[in-house]
């Protein structure tokens, strides 16, 4: 599998408490779970308007699909083609 930025442009979303915030995630494991193997949500980064999300996912017609099924937009969807850390400077 392939690795993805999501950012969700999401006016407000920094001000949900851990209830909405819990709701958001229950809501989009439900349509994880219908869209089967090919796709997984590894984490996201909750900003004042925005959540930014990293995802693995065959292809980007599955992440358009979760974004279309869970109602959360995909604003923006990027591929990984490389990660680097402070390690990555070794010489």
């Amino acid at each position: 599998m392939r690795k993805y930025i999501i950012e969700r442009e999401i006016p407000g979303v920094g001000k949900m408490d851990s209830a909405g915030l819990s709701g958001a995630a229950g809501k989009s494991n439900d349509v994880l779970s219908k869209l089967g193997p090919g796709i997984q949500w590894l984490e996201s980064y909750v900003t004042d308007d925005k959540i930014v999300c990293v995802y693995l996912a065959e292809d980007e017609g599955l992440i358009r699909k979760h974004a279309a099924d869970s109602g959360f937009p995909a604003t923006h969807i990027r591929e990984v083609r490389a990660i680097i850390d402070p390690s990555t400077a070794q010489g």
